[in-house]
């Protein structure tokens, strides 16, 4: 069974690959939401609308905590809630606090964050694990309470997976990102991606037209990587 620190690096490349896709299609925005219809619009230079909007619930300063919308007394319309409904079950299913308690402190969350933007991002990252939605966007919400949101659209799903996009995802990823265990990241990210995962030496990532390999320490850190391009044999 995962544990909550897993789920952050079974979703660090994906969903950073998403995030990348994300700011690509939408560039310079703002954004504004209505449960009630629900509707999620980015403004800007490349509009785009989303009429699947789900929201998985708000990191607040003043009780230092994180609430699951479907813990919020305010009651929103169910297809609104359903995903964060998602990880609930599964974190009950797979024994995961964080994601079944209605309310989780932030000091009970890895590194006792005490940033809402921080805590909204660990919550939305084990939430996409568990529900397999991986587009989010987190904002404000007033009094420096952040809302985490997974998002629906055909324009956020990801094109074909290429050897130069697989390759700076990877690599970007190491530099940016906080990750515990790159071959597990690197090999979660494989396999939830659709490309082919095997261990021969090093780890091997092999896509339609391209291999990456890595090599990776004692301490599972990614030591070094190189693309080969062509068909697997």
């Amino acid at each position: 069974m995962p544990t909550f620190l897993e789920l952050q690096d079974d979703a660090a490349l994906l969903s950073f690959e998403h995030q990348l896709h994300l700011s690509e299609r939408v560039g310079e925005h703002s954004w504004r939401v209505d449960l009630a219809q629900p509707l999620f619009e980015f403004t800007g230079e490349n509009p785009l609308t989303c009429d699947r909007v789900h929201l998985l619930g708000s990191a607040a300063p003043g009780p230092g905590s994180w609430l699951w919308a479907w813990a919020n007394p305010f009651g929103y319309r169910p297809e609104v809630l359903g995903i964060a409904l998602e990880a609930k079950e599964f974190g009950e299913r797979h024994g995961i606090p964080e994601l079944a308690q209605p309310e989780v402190p932030f000091d009970a969350l890895p590194g006792s964050p005490s940033e809402p933007a921080q805590v909204a991002s660990l919550m939305m990252e084990a939430a996409k694990v568990a529900t397999g939605r991986w587009s989010g966007y987190q904002g404000p919400v007033g009094g420096g309470t952040r809302a985490g949101f997974l998002l629906e659209h055909p324009e956020l799903a990801l094109p074909p997976a290429t050897s130069a996009r697989t390759m700076r995802v990877l690599q970007q990823g190491v530099l940016e990102l906080t990750l515990h265990d790159h071959r597990r990241a690197f090999g979660a990210y494989a396999v939830h991606r659709g490309l082919r995962v095997t261990e021969d030496g090093p780890l091997w990532i092999s896509g339609p037209d391209f291999r990456i390999a890595v090599e990776f320490d004692e301490q599972n850190l990614m030591t070094k990587m190189s693309a080969t391009l062509g068909a697997p044999g």
